[in-house]
């Protein structure tokens, strides 16, 4: 790693680290506090009313250091304008669940049809851009076998699914202090290795440290007992971003093999449903999503975030070698 690189890291996780302690005790004043849904693990009720909302403090952060490195670098393209699509139209979407909640005094902001249209329109605006004004159209990089292939108009729909897909996964993965952090900040380094170092996209690459920084300077205060919680705020961006990283490095692909973790936890969401429905209220796991399974099942919360951290780490490292090999 470089000078420049590391004062990336620097710079972004100081700014939030900085937002984050500035925002709780506003957060607290207000009243900002999380509501605690009643079906979930008991030991979790103990956490009322820790503020949430902190993915604001990474909106700001994040959004800060990206304008300066596009004002510095003066790269004002479709890219760059995927990426603030990604980070910044979801932190807004998330901002608005988040505030709903609060306002309501409940664990439901918007509607389900609500947030999914938002979602999938700006993922549709996302593929638009993708599509018609990146190098890679409408191909998409195939992992392993070294190649592109073209999707033609299929590309449309498979890329809003990526993004809407991408930014819900991220979104039920916090829901244990540090978790969505810890696993955001290893994929966020991958990506920076890749998009920075093999594929060659500065913008990428740049974009990947800060989110890197971001996400260890909101771990400050998220690690358990959180201080604070990122909310939807904040999940819902980090998955937009990770999920604009990869279209505007063209490693789509990539994306589910390095981020296992959101995969798993949204498919038990899945399965959960699907096989209470389809056994008349039988469950596959003792509670969805999945890190819930394994606390029920006597895990502490630290050891939970410490495995899934480090099985994200590992997949990385396959996801790695299917580009680099």
């Amino acid at each position: 790693m470089n000078v420049k690189n590391a004062l990336v890291i620097l710079i972004s996780y100081a700014l939030t680290a900085l937002l984050v302690s500035l925002l709780i005790p506003w957060l607290k004043k207000l009243k900002f506090g999380q509501n605690i849904r009643e079906d979930g693990p008991k030991a979790h009720l103990a956490k009322q009313g820790t503020p949430t909302m902190g993915g604001i403090a990474m909106l700001i952060a994040g959004t800060a250091c990206l304008l300066g490195f596009l004002i510095a670098k003066k790269e004002w393209t479709a890219s760059a304008l995927i990426v603030f699509l990604g980070f910044g139209g979801f932190g807004i979407v998330g901002f608005l669940d988040d505030y709903l909640k609060i306002r309501k005094k409940q664990n439901e902001g918007l509607t389900v049809r609500q947030k999914f249209a938002l979602e999938i329109l700006l993922g549709i605006l996302i593929a638009i851009l993708r599509v018609l004004a990146t190098p890679y159209g409408a191909t998409f990089w195939i992992p392993f076998w070294h190649t592109r292939a073209d999707f033609g108009w299929f590309a449309y729909p498979f890329i809003v699914f990526i993004v809407v897909a991408m930014t819900n996964a991220v979104n039920l993965t916090d829901g244990l202090d540090g978790l969505a952090s810890s696993v955001t900040a290893v994929v966020a380094a991958f990506f920076a290795i890749v998009a920075g170092g093999i594929v060659g996209s500065r913008l990428g690459g740049t974009f990947s440290l800060i989110l890197l920084g971001m996400t260890l300077g909101f771990l400050l205060f998220n690690h358990h007992p959180a201080k604070v919680f990122m909310g939807d705020t904040g999940s819902l961006a980090l998955g937009g971003a990770l999920a604009g990283v990869a279209l505007v490095t063209g490693t789509e692909l990539l994306l589910p093999l390095a981020g296992l973790i959101y995969v798993a936890e949204a498919l038990s969401v899945l399965l959960q449903v699907g096989y209470f429905k389809a056994t008349h209220g039988k469950r596959l796991f003792r509670m969805a999503p999945l890190h819930h399974h394994f606390e029920l099942g006597g895990w502490k919360e630290t050891k939970v975030v410490a495995v899934f951290t480090a099985v994200t780490a590992a997949f990385c490292l396959i996801a790695f070698l299917g580009i680099a090999l």
